[in-house]
């Protein structure tokens, strides 16, 4: 039996649009079940605190639970290839952070391409760092030790979270906008990095605002400078380091993404749902205490982050010969 012109192409339409009858459910219905945000890191630093606020509010908002699951170790490789293997379907997102796009360069050889492999949702945070010394370095303003650095070449000792972490790459990028030599002295963590600046066994460090800010609140540290361009609101009385080095900026961040595949209405509903927390009054509040500006935007705007950010550390990892530690 022939078919008539009309029925053969309602027939090819109701074909062509049948694919898409699961994505359109996947949305409606999402999630279904509990959904596990992959965090590179151990429990308790800055980026398994940040996971754990968006967590609870994507738990809250969605009902059913955002359960955060640590793999640590190699810099926070073996978390973001779990999650890269992971299935596309919405329920493995992965907590994203400036470490992904350092470790494009840092790492010689990767089971993964970070910008192919991993979709991105949104942005959740940027972080400044902070120029902060031991209170007995002779100097009060970033030009005091631009000048102390310069008559000390090679004697102050720069303390940071490992090879490549974001304090390292901040530092080096200080180094080579300021025209100073000072040696850099890696630690296993950030805090181990505070501890050994507060014990006076180094002079300096860029960590993150949410790790200091305690200390300087305290005066147990000096802060000289935030690393963003503009102050920091935690921090209203610390002058930005662009103040003193037109162009120099750097902070961390972070973000939430998906493995590659993972339907795009399913992003988009988390691209909404992580920009509504972002503006609640409770939120915001809280990643102000911790020293830190929201990160809203579309899922592109976070993809074109995180590709400035690449670029752009590759270049001081390469000038600077990091290597991974």
């Amino acid at each position: 039996m022939k078919l008539r012109r009309r029925q053969f192409l309602q027939l090819a339409a109701g074909a062509v649009a049948l694919p898409a009858l699961p994505r359109l459910a996947s949305a409606k219905t999402y999630p279904s079940r509990p959904v596990q945000i992959i965090v590179g890191n151990a429990p308790g630093g800055g980026t398994d605190i940040n996971a754990r606020l968006m967590g609870q509010w994507l738990s809250e908002r969605l009902g059913q639970p955002f359960v955060i699951v640590n793999h640590p170790g190699a810099g926070g490789n073996v978390g973001t290839e779990t999650a890269v293997h992971a299935p596309p379907d919405g329920y493995t997102l992965l907590l994203t952070s400036l470490a992904n796009a350092t470790n494009a360069t840092l790492y010689d050889k990767l089971n993964y391409n970070f910008i192919r492999d991993i979709a991105p949702i949104a942005g959740i945070i940027r972080v400044p760092n902070v120029m902060e010394v031991n209170p007995a370095v002779p100097a009060n303003t970033v030009p005091e030790f631009i000048a102390y650095a310069k008559a000390n070449p090679g004697k102050i000792n720069m303390a940071t979270a490992g090879n490549g972490s974001p304090p390292h790459v901040a530092g080096e990028l200080f180094k080579m906008m300021a025209g100073v030599d000072m040696q850099h002295v890696p630690y296993r963590s950030g805090g181990a990095a505070l501890t050994a600046l507060l014990g006076g066994q180094v002079q300096v460090t860029f960590e993150s605002t949410s790790a200091s800010i305690q200390y300087i609140r305290a005066g147990t540290l000096r802060a000289l400078a935030v690393t963003t361009s503009m102050r920091s609101e935690a921090l209203p009385d610390v002058p930005s380091l662009s103040d003193y080095i037109p162009g120099y900026e750097a902070y961390s961040w972070y973000g939430i993404g998906a493995p590659k595949d993972t339907p795009a209405d399913i992003i988009d509903r988390l691209n909404q749902e992580i920009n509504a927390g972002l503006v609640d009054p409770k939120i915001k509040a809280r990643f102000a205490d911790l020293g830190g500006m929201t990160l809203s935007g579309s899922p592109a705007d976070f993809g074109k982050l995180i590709a400035e950010e690449t670029e752009k550390w590759g270049k001081v990892i390469r000038t600077a010969n990091i290597k991974a530690g």
